[in-house]
């Protein structure tokens, strides 16, 4: 038997009493930390952040800021913009956003805004200014003020468009014809250049001795009359637009219509090469692909030229007249208007947007002209295709080709064999099938095979400026 001492040590512990001692310490540990754990979270540190996209340390007549605010621990309380000028403070946007509670602050983490500014209307002067950009957040710190961020900018208030002076003379053209015109800026600006209709070709310095004088190199599209406005347009760092009209007149031609006959015989030579290219569906005929390819395929390689054409040399290449391919004969114009039938109907219409040149099979085709070659590949109806760049947004193109001989990025010089005629893409026949283009858009080859146009229009207006 065990004495009763020994039997009183071996009695089980009362949890019962024990909890209700020890439950007060445990609920009080529990409110400690979750006490901490909330005035860390209401005390944090972290600065809210601003992000502002401008463009320019420049600020024009009239332009929009945008200004990306945040913070993801407190919420955002306040915004605040202004612009700090000779002294004076102008207020662009002061703007407060609700609680969320005490619990859990700003009920706005994050906001983009887009502020106007127009500082004529606000009565600003140009010249030098500071751009002045405050944010607070929820956060108790600073006695319960939070966390600023804040963030100034030199800026330069230039309300002033740039001033645009022509200095070439008279500018004739004709439809799917081009135009040089040579003009001088009052200051530095990262845009210039012709708008023609709604297309815009920029103009390019350094050709004089005056930095101030650009020239661009524009084109009228054989779909744009007499009436089309032209003019001349420039764009300053501080986004001012200047502009000023140019002497000119636009002649009217008169481009030929043919209707081409698409036979059985044709679509069984010729469209087998084109039923990867297109998606013409499960079972279809050699007649479904070929309309396609001339609708579909037609416009996909039209955009990928415009890609291609879309970036040139500043520095003029070409030197005097192109070089037609020795010995040929034109067998299709410049913007002839096709209309294709088939069985006697009338199947599909398209824009002829070259010279076809026809010589003996696989004859050598020379450069027309100095530049550098910006694409040498295949290219659907086009076939084996090479284009040159000749500077100042000047392209030539030669489709059709039964092989490349040069590679892009190669500079050629003019004369330079790039290849041979042939037949690949669209063609019935060995031909060349040669282009030329102005910033994307297609002009006519003729000009440009005739050195008396180069001189009357292009040369001579240069030479004119340069002359004191």
């Amino acid at each position: 038997m065990l004495n009763s001492n020994v039997q009183e040590a071996f009695k089980p512990l009362n949890t019962k009493k024990n909890i209700p001692r020890r439950w007060p310490l445990i609920l009080a540990g529990v409110l400690f930390v979750a006490l901490v754990v909330f005035l860390v979270q209401r005390l944090e540190g972290r600065l809210p952040t601003i992000v502002l996209e401008m463009e320019s340390p420049a600020l024009g007549a009239s332009q929009t800021l945008t200004l990306q605010v945040a913070d993801a621990k407190s919420g955002v309380r306040n915004v605040w913009a202004g612009v700090i000028k000779d002294g004076r403070e102008f207020v662009l946007v002061d703007k407060t956003y609700p609680s969320g509670g005490i619990f859990s602050g700003g009920a706005v983490h994050a906001e983009t805004l887009q502020i106007p500014f127009a500082p004529r209307e606000k009565e600003i002067t140009d010249g030098p200014a500071t751009l002045r950009l405050v944010v607070r957040d929820y956060s108790w710190r600073r006695w319960g003020k939070g966390n600023i961020q804040v963030e100034e900018l030199a800026v330069i208030i230039d309300t002033r468009p740039p001033g645009v002076e022509v200095l070439s003379r008279q500018h004739y053209m004709s439809q799917g014809g081009v135009g040089l015109v040579i003009y001088r800026l009052s200051e530095e600006c990262p845009a210039s250049g012709v708008m023609v209709g709604d297309h815009f070709y920029p103009g390019q310095a350094g050709h004089f001795d005056d930095a101030g004088i650009h020239m661009a190199l524009f084109a009228v599209d054989h779909r744009q009359g007499p009436e089309t406005p032209i003019h001349v347009t420039a764009t300053d760092f501080a986004g001012n637009e200047g502009r000023a009209g140019i002497p000119f007149r636009i002649n009217t031609r008169r481009f030929k219509r043919d209707t081409i006959a698409i036979s059985d015989g044709f679509l069984d030579r010729i469209m087998p090469a084109f039923f990867n290219q297109v998606d013409a569906g499960p079972g279809a005929t050699n007649f479904d692909v070929f309309l396609k390819v001339n609708s579909d395929l037609r416009v996909a390689n039209d955009e990928a030229l415009r890609r291609v054409t879309a970036r040139s040399d500043k520095r003029k290449h070409w030197q005097g007249e192109f070089l037609q391919l020795p010995a040929s004969a034109n067998r299709a114009g410049f913007a002839d208007h096709r209309t294709y039938t088939y069985m006697g109907k009338v199947i599909d219409e398209q824009v002829h947007l070259g010279i076809d040149l026809a010589s003996l099979a696989q004859a050598p085709i020379p450069a027309a002209n100095a530049g550098r070659v910006v694409f040498a590949d295949f290219l659907g109806i086009y076939g084996n295709t090479v284009v040159i760049d000749h500077g100042m947004g000047l392209f030539s193109m030669y489709a059709h080709l039964s092989h490349i001989g040069v590679e892009t990025g190669r500079m050629v010089a003019k004369g330079e064999t790039i290849g041979n005629t042939g037949q690949t893409g669209l063609a019935a026949g060995d031909h060349l099938h040669f282009s030329m283009l102005v910033h994307q858009t297609f002009v006519n080859p003729m000009e440009w095979w005739d050195a008396q146009w180069i001189e009357n229009n292009i040369t001579a207006k240069i030479d004119a400026v340069r002359r004191p």
